[in-house]
């Protein structure tokens, strides 16, 4: 379908947003907002599509407003010369609202100064999954009719930036193509695969649908959609948000390429500028014109905020630890390049390379197990080095800077013989760097040998310079 405006239009009733004025002495108490709340639906209603379209502001994030033409727009606070991020959910089972939506809402607002509209389907996205993906084609042209009302009001197709959920995704990607892919951004939190593994490019979320587009894939490795959590990428993104986890990725043809140590940095084809998950513009890429799709790989804990690392025994309680990481893979996708702009945060995950270099080859797999150590936070590795190769490498993820790792452990696995003990011994070199690497230079490596004995613990100081 051709991009551009229609002239069919729908209304809806609108609830006005009163301001509060200020007040003395006799005057009339000021009137307060009525605030607009999500739709409930049962699996026997979830036909129609009944769409919502709720409007939140920085002055009062917390109160929704209902709008649908323009005149309700233009008395409900809602400013053109802002940007705009559209939140579509996916489908709900029971026919509830999102758990999620009013802390990312909050969150988005606070982060970002901006209108925030949530795009209420409940009604046509309860009862059979299949029964919601028929209705994401009418739910996109009645989204793409309202975004019309908001080019008439002088908001321009590169201010909006739609982020879809699950099935919302490819609400979104096909938002997107209505418009002839020249909306500012999509971000899709686990687009739902059911049904769209096989989908053609315009029946789902593709790299044509926006100038920027991202999709960001949790608990999977090759997108294998039917295992995903849809709440995490959604969590996820909401850390993002809050800055206590500026997540950097880093671009590689898999995860397990990326767990062995063979991505280390962002320079192909990035030229250095790593993504980041967020209201990064741009994702926080540096390079023009952008590659027209790109998979990166980060580490994560399994539970927000996404960056910490496990408890040692006997010190004050942290989140789990990186073992029990969450796979999160951004997918970008650009057709356009546009004026990029990077960001900073207090807080971040750190992945650096570590290395072990046998002094002899072995004619078996080596296993060894590498865990940093820095006061109150641990967080390990594996690395396995082929048989007749002098030396492996892989990725550890840390909550705190290298420079405050004071200690690395070793624990060369046993061979699991059962009826005799593993006294095998190795000695090798060990070398590590914080990613991303860009040259040899970085790597600092302990300055004596280790040696390590099947299933026995050993531990080194580590001293390394703060960057």
């Amino acid at each position: 379908m051709p991009p551009g405006p229609w002239k069919s239009c729908f209304w809806v009733g609108g609830l006005l947003l009163w301001l509060s004025v200020g007040s003395s002495g006799d005057a009339p108490p000021t009137p307060q907002p009525n605030c607009a709340d999500f739709q409930s639906a049962n699996l026997f209603e979830g036909t129609d599509l009944k769409v919502q379209f709720l409007l939140f502001v920085p002055s009062n994030p917390s109160c929704g407003q209902l709008v649908e033409g323009s005149s309700d727009l233009q008395n409900s606070g809602f400013n053109a010369t802002l940007g705009t991020k559209l939140i579509i959910h996916g489908f709900r089972v029971l026919g509830t609202k999102p758990s999620w939506i009013d802390k990312f809402i909050r969150t988005l607002l606070l982060a970002t100064n901006a209108n925030v509209i949530a795009v209420d389907w409940i009604y046509g996205s309860t009862g059979v999954y299949f029964s919601a993906v028929k209705n994401v084609i009418k739910l996109s042209l009645e989204i793409s009719l309202f975004l019309n009302k908001l080019l008439v009001l002088g908001v321009s197709e590169s201010s909006i930036h739609i982020i879809g959920v699950s099935l919302g995704a490819h609400v979104g990607g096909m938002v997107g193509q209505l418009f002839g892919g020249q909306l500012g951004q999509i971000t899709g939190l686990d687009p739902a695969g059911p049904e769209y593994t096989r989908a053609s490019v315009e029946e789902r979320l593709d790299a044509g649908d926006a100038l920027f587009v991202e999709a960001i894939h949790t608990d999977t490795d090759s997108y294998s959609y039917l295992i995903c959590d849809h709440m995490r990428a959604v969590h996820l993104y909401i850390s993002a948000l809050e800055n206590s986890c500026p997540l950097m990725a880093f671009p590689c043809a898999s995860y397990k390429a990326f767990l062995a140590g063979r991505c280390l940095d962002c320079f192909n084809p990035f030229l250095l500028s790593c993504p980041r998950i967020g209201l990064v513009e741009q994702g926080g890429v540096k390079i023009e014109p952008l590659p027209k799709e790109v998979k990166v790989y980060l580490l994560t804990t399994s539970s927000a905020p996404y960056c910490k690392g496990q408890q040692v025994p006997g010190v004050s309680p942290w989140p789990r630890l990186y073992t029990q990481s969450m796979l999160a893979t951004l997918t970008l996708r650009a057709p356009a390049s546009m004026l990029l702009k990077g960001e900073s945060g207090c807080h971040t995950v750190h992945h650096s390379l570590v290395e072990f270099h046998l002094k002899e080859l072995r004619n078996k797999d080596t296993n060894i197990e590498v865990t940093f150590l820095s006061s109150n936070v641990t967080s390990s590795s594996k690395i396995t080095i082929p048989k007749q190769q002098r030396y492996g490498k892989g990725i550890i993820a840390h909550a705190t800077p290298q420079c405050q790792i004071n200690q690395v452990k070793f624990k060369f696995q046993s061979s699991n013989r059962v009826w005799k003990k593993d006294r095998t011994t190795i000695i090798g070199k060990f070398c590590t760097a914080l990613l991303p690497v860009n040259d040899r230079e970085k790597m600092v490596c302990l300055p004596e040998p280790v040696n390590l004995q099947a299933s026995v613990t050993v531990s080194r100081d580590l001293n390394l310079a703060c960057v």
